[in-house]
């Protein structure tokens, strides 16, 4: 049956690829489509009687009257809805939230999840991404063998009980279609468990026992806790060792390249598909169509509207955009969306940078809260990956996890730099020159960067803290932040996380 099934699905995926050619050739018609599509339908919601929907003509009409959003200033309407208001920025009543923590703030947020976003982006998004992933590698058994998951948990809201909340990887699990559960495991309730720590566990005891395992998805640093698991359970040196089918990983959520070698090294195989997807609670905007280049397709039919903030407008109060056919290449972006969600003109705080056009790829840099930009230098986490992927890669060292943050002219120093905190899995032999050759690495990435240490006039070389194995998942746990959703703040323009992982180290 299950040879059948995914034959059956190939043949889906084969008239899907056709759609995603069309967008990816053509995508003004698909934005311009679904630009009128949006407005239309929320044109007798709250919002979009307050903003003029109905009179809304062009998208010149549309920036004019609808200013730009984040979630502080949408969060008011958000909470109405989350207690049962209809109409306000999605037509009827919305039931399902997205919860995501962020990596720059404790607060959480809370996402509307509307069918219409269900189905159309997120689903839609997952279906183009087996597509392509099909579409590469044929021999792919998705749907014959099992796929590992590994979402977060469903709770209702207390103060109005019909509201459900989790975060995007739970609700759509939890309304994945019934013939789905033969592919995944562990099963559903485990799935869902509310408690992570037991839930880790529990799927370590499950997947042991398993040898039929093809796919596995989810954020890097929590699957790389379960494979240890795993591997301690059953006494394999690899992964491959415990499910010899391994074929592929969808990842998204945070930068992979930090990861890839630890990775490689419990997956040794050449074969092995690594596919990034962009699915945030926002939407699912990108996915990679080649595994040879490193870049994403965005995905341009999937209810969303997109426009992209240069750099140099993101600090004002009314920025000028651009739309998607004239955006320029290598030049960072805030993206800018209005989605079948109804958050209009949002802004959900990456920035991209477009590799191609027609059919337009891009690579996820940053986020507009997540860069180090104290001396003019506009170091972001696209470069600091990358920076370190590289030094690690020329001296042999695996590293877990990091953090950075700038060192101020007030802290005592006569000029400023960036700490680095980093957690090694397998260490530099001298310490020193990987510092060296880490901050070299960074100033050839980032001419910015490059230009602020020219003969260490503005900026100190680098300096490295190395913390004990296991520093960030314990900080992260102290935090509240222990879960899949969660992921390690990168850089920050402050040195709050710096310094208190630096004392959570030291005890």
């Amino acid at each position: 049956m299950k040879r059948l099934v995914n034959a059956t699905v190939k043949q889906y995926l084969r008239l899907r690829m056709k759609r995603i050619e069309r967008f990816m050739y053509r995508p003004e018609l698909t934005q311009e489509r679904w630009f009128r599509k949006l407005v239309e339908t929320a044109r007798h919601t709250e919002f979009g009687r307050q903003h003029h929907f109905p009179a809304i003509r062009s998208v010149q009409d549309f920036t004019r009257q609808v200013p730009v959003h984040d979630y502080e200033s949408l969060k008011g309407r958000i909470n109405r809805m989350m207690h049962g208001e209809r109409d306000v920025l999605w037509p009827g009543e919305v039931n399902w939230y997205s919860k995501s923590s962020g990596t720059t703030s404790d607060k959480s947020k809370f996402i509307p999840i509307p069918p219409a976003n269900r189905i159309h982006c997120h689903n839609a998004g997952g279906w183009d991404s087996l597509a392509l992933i099909y579409h590469n590698r044929p021999d792919m058994e998705i749907f014959r063998r099992r796929n590992l998951i590994m979402p977060g948990s469903i709770y209702h809201l207390e103060s109005f009980p019909k509201t459900r909340i989790g975060d995007v990887s739970a609700i759509l699990t939890y309304h994945m279609p019934l013939i789905g559960h033969l592919f995944f495991t562990p099963d559903f309730e485990t799935a869902l468990m509310p408690n992570f720590e037991q839930k880790l566990n529990r799927i370590a005891d499950l997947v042991s026992q398993m040898d039929d395992v093809v796919m596995f998805g989810g954020v890097p640093t929590w699957l790389l806790v379960l494979f240890r698991m795993i591997l301690d359970r059953t006494g394999r040196q690899n992964m491959l060792e415990v499910w010899p089918r391994l074929q592929a990983y969808m990842h998204g959520g945070v930068g992979f390249e930090p990861y890839r070698q630890t990775f490689r090294d419990l997956i040794p195989s050449d074969d092995f598909v690594y596919q990034e997807i962009y699915n945030a609670s926002e939407g699912y905007f990108g996915v990679q169509a080649d595994s040879k280049q490193n870049e994403m397709l965005l995905l341009a039919d999937n209810g969303v509207f997109y426009e992209f903030i240069p750099i140099e407008e993101w600090e004002k109060e009314h920025p000028k955009t651009v739309l998607l056919p004239d955006v320029e290449l290598g030049k960072d972006y805030a993206m800018l969306i209005s989605s079948n969600n109804g958050l209009w003109r949002y802004l959900p705080g990456d920035t991209v940078v477009f590799t191609r056009k027609y059919p337009f790829c891009f690579r996820i840099s940053g986020r507009t809260k997540q860069f180090i930009n104290a001396f003019g230098e506009e170091v972001m986490v696209g470069d600091t990956d990358k920076a370190l992927a590289e030094t690690c890669r020329q001296l042999g060292v695996v590293v877990s996890e990091y953090t950075a943050a700038p060192v101020y002219f007030a802290n005592g120093h006569s000029r400023g730099g960036h700490e680095w905190v980093v957690e090694f899995e397998r260490a530099p032999a001298d310490l020193n020159r990987f510092n060296q050759m880490l901050d070299e690495t960074l100033q050839r990435i980032n001419s910015d960067y490059e230009a602020k240490r020219f003969h260490s006039l503005a900026l100190d070389r680098l300096r490295l803290h190395p913390v004990p194995p296991g520093t960030f998942h314990r900080w992260m746990k102290a935090r509240g932040k222990f879960g899949n959703q969660n992921k390690v703040p990168r850089l920050a323009n402050h040195r709050e996380f710096v310094e208190d992982v630096l004392r959570y180290a030291n005890g």
